[in-house]
């Protein structure tokens, strides 16, 4: 039960996405591995406990994107979401750091998790329910 990086979001989002699909950049699943990693609470125990997903959810909520947000966890019908949303939506340094790790910019790293979230959250949601930790999210996903 430590070790806070245990599972692995990378590989869980990649197998969720069909792993790299698209050209050079191929990462959707490695850029929202790296976002849903910045929930996690970094190295500590952290505020946004084991749950990276309902942290990431909650922000969403926050800045205005509680509609989209229960579009994906839900059973109906995803609605999209806009880079530009989604920039006004993240920390700055979240996507600041996740830009960087991809060596692109953060419009376009916003863009992209704009494109790949809907999808990944209602995969990562087949119950239309938010799994209450990390673990019950792997679990559910047979990981």
């Amino acid at each position: 039960m430590a070790g806070n990086s245990g599972p692995d979001l990378g590989s869980l989002l990649g197998g969720l996405l069909g792993g790299g699909q698209g050209g050079s950049s191929g990462g959707g699943g490695n850029i929202l591995a790296q976002l849903l990693q910045s929930f996690l609470g970094g190295g500590g125990s952290g505020g946004g406990g084991n749950n990276p997903l309902s942290g990431l959810l909650e922000g969403l909520n926050k800045a205005g994107l509680s509609e989209q947000a229960d579009s994906w966890v839900g059973t109906g019908d995803n609605k999209p979401v806009t880079g530009e949303q989604v920039q006004q939506a993240l920390p700055t340094d979240t996507l600041h750091e996740v830009a960087e790790k991809n060596g692109i910019t953060e419009e376009q790293a916003a863009n992209e998790i704009a494109a790949q979230l809907p999808q990944a959250v209602d995969k990562l949601t087949p119950q239309g329910q938010v799994p209450s930790s990390l673990d019950e999210l792997m679990k559910q996903q047979n990981l």
